[in-house]
Order: structure tokens, then C-alpha cells, then sequence
């Protein structure tokens, strides 16, 4: 996975979001897990927007089989992202409260991330 995002690389729904600064497959769960942490900091208040979908297969062989005998059967599913890529986006809380949720979400996912505001936002109306 070469280069910097081509799609999916700007805000189009939230206010804010979490932009990734490297190159990896993130699995489902791990996915699963930061929506999780959003939704219970944010407590319900405003939407929140997961833009990667895990729709690549990965498989794996058992453990102690030997060389050959063809693929593994699918293990789970993996979301590649490259950096650029914008994970979650986030609106209708403070930017304190979107701030740190999207941090504790950060913590889930084995990327480094930064947090990133739409350019034309204005901290008077979303209070």
C-alpha cells in the first residue's frame, strides 16, 4: 500500500474527524471498538460517521500445519487505509467533547491518527 489517500482523504459529513497518518489494515473489531468509545463519551449527543468499511478478506492457516497444501480459509475482515484517509467524522458536540472522543477512539486503532477541523468552522455555532 504505496502513497498518500487518493479518495476519502477530506471532511464530507462532520465538523471534525480523524485523519491516519500511516499505511495499515485495520481489522473489524478494531473499527467496532473505536465507534464504541465515541459513542459512549459523546453519551448519545450529536452523529458520528465511520468512513472505512472492512471489506477485505484475510486468511490464515491453522497452527502447526505444514508447508503447502494450498491457502487458508478467511479469518476476518481487514479495512487497508493509507495516510491521508479520514477513519471517523464527527458532529453536533463541542469541539472539546469531539476532541476527545475522537482521541479515545485513537487509542483503539493501530495508527497514528491527527485530529482534524472542517476549514469553515465556526466555534459560535455548535455550542
Amino acid at each position: 500500500m504505496k502513497g498518500m489517500a487518493q479518495r476519502g482523504n477530506q471532511l464530507a459529513f462532520g465538523s471534525f474527524g480523524i485523519k491516519t497518518l500511516e499505511s495499515k489494515w485495520i481489522t473489524a473489531p478494531q473499527i467496532e471498538a473505536a465507534r464504541i468509545a465515541v459513542t459512549r463519551y459523546m453519551q448519545r449527543q450529536g452523529q458520528i460517521w465511520i468512513r472505512i468499511f472492512p471489506d477485505k478478506p484475510f486468511t490464515k492457516k491453522p497452527a502447526e500445519v505444514r508447508m503447502g497444501k494450498g491457502k487458508g480459509s478467511p479469518e476476518g475482515f481487514v479495512a487497508p487505509v493509507t495516510p491521508g484517509r479520514i477513519l471517523i467524522e464527527v458532529e453536533g458536540v463541542s469541539f472539546e467533547i469531539a476532541q476527545e472522543a475522537l482521541r479515545l477512539a485513537a487509542q483503539k486503532l493501530p495508527v497514528k491518527t491527527k485530529f482534524v477541523v472542517r476549514r469553515d468552522y465556526d466555534e459560535s455555532q455548535n455550542v
